[in-house]
């Protein structure tokens, strides 16, 4: 019998689901293959089933193995894993933003976070105007009903179908219009991304306000990120602002909460002596 004991205080199925955990993430048990039954690690962990069903529920929750209907359980591949590092990311894109377009080009955000090259992403977008509801107003400080340029991304990896996170960004479309090219959907991915496309309206950010929730995905979000049930989503609210204290650019990013880490890192002062 494998080493599950009573004298763990944590529940013994949550210690079986670590075991197989272990086995999964060292290779033992490799990606795209089957599970062992319900019958095989009750008699391996000395277990009911209802116990082993409850530690497939956890690898599943923790984003390791899939169910397919009439077939069983299988390990998962690897998905790709998404660091956003703010403490750095936002500079970096502020730095590039008035490089020449040659160097905009070679390398993007997404290239940033995953650490992938551009001819591994697949990249969909669509542009729609909209209204500003409640929320957007007073995001924005401007009188609802003021239209707006949403712009909707997909990004994923050539390896898989589902898309890293989805994104959706606004911008006052009055004030985009000014370069009719940042209406124009085709012309994306953006050399520069957003910094560089509020650089050629004449636009220079200040501040980013990052605003991070977690909470369960909704039924669209689940199917379109490709998340097993009990995985959350991260909600991230960006809001841009210039130098003069406006906010120019507001963006929200639903993440994966299974494959995304988001990276901060705090400098402090140091003591007077």
């Amino acid at each position: 019998m494998a080493d599950v004991t009573e004298r763990d205080w944590r529940p013994r199925y949550v210690q079986v689901a670590e075991a197989l955990r272990d086995k999964i993430l060292s290779g033992e048990l490799a990606a795209g293959t089957a599970m062992p039954s319900e019958h095989v690690l009750s008699d391996t962990y000395g277990l009911s089933r209802t116990s082993v069903r409850n530690a497939i529920k956890q690898l599943r929750d923790w984003g390791l193995v899939r169910a397919e209907q009439g077939r069983g359980t299988y390990v998962r591949s690897p998905r790709q894993r998404v660091i956003r590092n703010h403490t750095e990311r936002y500079q970096w894109e502020k730095n590039r933003a008035r490089l020449p377009e040659e160097e905009r080009r070679r390398t993007g955000a997404t290239e940033f976070d995953t650490g992938l090259e551009m001819p591994a992403l697949n990249f969909r977008v669509q542009y729609h105007m909209v209204s500003a509801d409640a929320q957007l107003a007073e995001v924005f400080d401007i009188p609802e009903g003021t239209q707006l340029l949403k712009r909707e991304y997909w990004t994923s990896s050539r390896a898989e179908n589902t898309p890293l996170n989805l994104v959706r960004s606004y911008l006052m479309y009055e004030v985009a219009a000014k370069n009719e090219d940042l209406l124009d959907e085709s012309k994306e991915p953006w050399p520069g991304g957003t910094q560089h496309q509020l650089y050629t309206l004449g636009i220079e950010l200040d501040q980013i306000v990052d605003r991070l929730t977690a909470r369960p995905p909704l039924p669209e979000e689940a199917e379109a990120l490709g998340i097993e049930p009990g995985v959350s989503v991260l909600v991230l609210h960006k809001t841009s602002i210039d130098i003069h204290g406006r906010t120019v650019e507001f963006s929200e990013v639903v993440m994966p909460g299974d494959r995304t880490e988001v990276l901060h890192v705090t400098r402090l002062e140091r003591w007077a002596d």
